[in-house]
């Protein structure tokens, strides 16, 4: 018998004795992600105008699901609603912003509809990107935490449409234009994550995620560094033939990449520390966030192809 094969099994391996409970919850898990997934197809239904491309398929749906049932293991497909339908209206905005637009004045369109809607204008008739957009706050509206973190939301989606525009810029100078890998991440707001986690925090607050929420929008906006980079090892190829923007087109290496990443990651660590007792969860959500995209981002991608 050779020395593997004596090797006692590693926790959770198909041999540990507590496999069939794990897998219980694992499946339970992916019961809410399905449902999820679901009700992001409808959402997709019910704006057609926006969702109707083929990178938005199934494979984006199920994929959104999962990160968010995996990433709150806790709660149930309602639970996640939020963060999930906000993921996906960011990308019907990407879409918009990087493949459908053909100017910069279009793109500035684009984001005052959205700030007008996001403060409570009616949606623009026959927009499906404000008329989600509208129902996303409504329903955030309803929350009771909403009053108290209303600003930080209009600020989080404001950043998400500033950064959209400035890498639209970055994208169509020449390469004496492009930005270091500092200034690339300092716009990484334009990945969304930061306005998505505002959102579900309005809808799950309790009075430690408010009084820390200043120190969770920190650790909130360097874990968005962190997916950024993940998905830019993840996409370079796919982004070369969109004609997006990705770290490793700024003369910067793949293991350059990982370094940065492994020192935001430590970073994070810790600026959560002293937040554990007081919103365990919002740790745990923000931390579960970089395991589960560094293992997804690690084999594959949200998009559907082309």
């Amino acid at each position: 018998m050779t020395a593997a094969e004596k090797a006692p099994p590693r926790p959770g391996g198909p041999a540990a004795p507590d496999a069939l409970q794990g897998a219980r919850h694992d499946g339970a898990v992916m019961a809410q992600a399905v449902k999820c997934a679901r009700d992001l197809a409808k959402c997709a239904e019910t704006y057609p105008d926006l969702f109707d491309v083929k990178p938005i398929d199934e494979t984006l749906f199920n994929a959104v699901a999962c990160a968010n049932a995996f990433g709150s293991p806790w709660l149930t497909a309602s639970g996640i609603r939020m963060a999930a339908r906000t993921s996906l209206w960011i990308f019907g905005l990407d879409w918009l912003v990087d493949h459908v637009a053909t100017s910069r004045d279009e793109v500035d369109d684009i984001n005052q509809r959205c700030l007008d809607v996001a403060e409570g204008a009616p949606p623009t008739p026959g927009d499906g990107l404000t008329r989600f957009l509208a129902d996303i706050r409504d329903e955030a509206a309803g929350a009771p935490a909403f009053a108290a973190l209303r600003d930080d939301w209009l600020a989080e989606l404001r950043r998400l449409l500033e950064s959209g525009v400035r890498e639209l810029a970055w994208k169509s100078g020449d390469r004496a234009d492009l930005p270091t890998l500092d200034e690339y991440l300092d716009n990484a707001d334009n990945f969304g994550s930061a306005w998505v986690n505002i959102s579900h925090w309005i809808v799950h607050a309790d009075q430690g995620v408010l009084d820390h929420i200043g120190e969770l929008q920190l650790v909130s906006r360097d874990v968005q560094r962190v997916l950024r980079l993940l998905n830019d090892l993840a996409t370079y190829e796919r982004d070369v033939t969109w004609g997006d923007l990705n770290a490793q087109m700024l003369g910067v290496e793949r293991a350059q990449i990982t370094a940065r990443i492994d020192e935001i990651v430590a970073r994070c660590r810790e600026r959560v520390g002293p937040l554990r007792d007081d919103c365990p969860e919002a740790v745990a959500y923000l931390e579960r966030q970089i395991g589960f995209s560094t293992g997804f981002y690690g084999l594959s991608d949200y998009w559907g192809s082309l």
